[in-house]
């Protein structure tokens, strides 16, 4: 664990999540506590937890997600080598892309850097970003 952030889903059911994630995305569990309903993921250099609503701590003060989809407002963008994999395991699975695949330049300064990307949603709701690189080119001036 050597990100130096990891976001934390609050969830509805944590072993659906955790299914999702390893069996549907491919992440790996790194660590569990079923007691409490939380769970360790990591895939790549990318990891995130999952938590379950109402078992260990769960914070609340209006913070708590109450209605589907969580994490509104929020999208996690993830590295990963390729989309293709991924793509074709959703599809395997009957997974619906909440954004199609796309490539999209992204202007920083004088280059552009690439992205194929797409955009699915987990089963609480929360919008994952994955996309692969596709390197960078240099802004043409269209004066």
């Amino acid at each position: 664990m050597g990100s130096a952030l990891v976001p934390e889903f609050a969830v509805s059911n944590w072993r659906n999540s955790k299914k999702f994630y390893c069996d549907v995305l491919g992440f790996v569990c790194v660590y569990e506590r079923p007691e409490e309903g939380f769970c360790y993921l990591k895939s790549g250099d990318a990891e995130l937890m999952i938590d379950q609503i109402g078992e260990g701590r769960t914070f609340d003060n209006g913070h708590l997600p109450d209605s589907y989809p969580f994490g509104k407002g929020l999208n996690v963008q993830i590295r990963v080598p390729s989309v293709e994999p991924l793509l074709s395991s959703l599809s395997r699975h009957g997974v619906k892309l909440f954004l199609a695949v796309e490539d999209r330049w992204y202007r920083k300064d004088a280059e552009e850097s690439g992205n194929r990307q797409f955009m699915v949603a987990d089963p609480d709701g929360y919008l994952l970003r994955f996309y692969q690189s596709l390197g960078t080119r240099t802004v043409s001036n269209s004066d």
